[in-house]
């Protein structure tokens, strides 16, 4: 699936294969960097496990240039939504390089992730980004409807 042409020519959204580590690892530290978050080798590693395990929830996607090279990533899953008795999308990770910030990738995932979602018959497709993420948060509001919801992280490790 490449629902990209003519948002961004030359790039296509797949989803991710064993011989993308690399790159995606490099990919995923910057985006843990952005976000003041820290990465550890055993955390990439575990991650990479999920997205390339067959029976886990996480799914990944990555757009790729016309050089082969990866410039942006998107991790997804099903999420059941006991209110609507269904299962919806949750986007947890969508990351672009700063580098190709601003040419359409961060859509052409998104709008990848919107066909999925099509096609599973999930209603909707839910994520959280920070409120200072404005970059993000332009194409967010382009995209989809800001909620009123707050979200709150329970530290059990304290």
């Amino acid at each position: 699936m490449n629902i990209c042409d003519p948002v961004v020519e030359g790039v296509q959204v797949r989803q991710v294969q064993p011989h993308d580590q690399t790159q995606w690892m490099h990919l995923y530290r910057q985006y843990a960097h952005f976000y003041g978050v820290p990465m550890s080798d055993a955390i990439l590693e575990r991650t990479w496990s999920w997205l390339l395990d067959p029976m886990h929830p996480l799914e990944g996607l990555i757009a790729e240039s016309a050089g082969q090279r990866l410039t942006g990533l998107a991790h997804f899953r099903a999420c059941p939504e006991p209110l609507m008795a269904q299962e919806v999308g949750y986007l947890d990770d969508l990351f672009v390089l700063h580098d190709h910030s601003g040419l359409g990738i961060g859509q052409c995932l998104m709008m990848n992730i919107d066909a999925i979602a099509r096609e599973r018959g999930w209603p909707l497709v839910r994520w959280v980004t920070s409120d200072a993420n404005t970059q993000a948060r332009h194409l967010y509001d382009k995209l989809a409807q800001l909620t009123s919801w707050v979200t709150y992280d329970l530290d059990t490790q304290r």
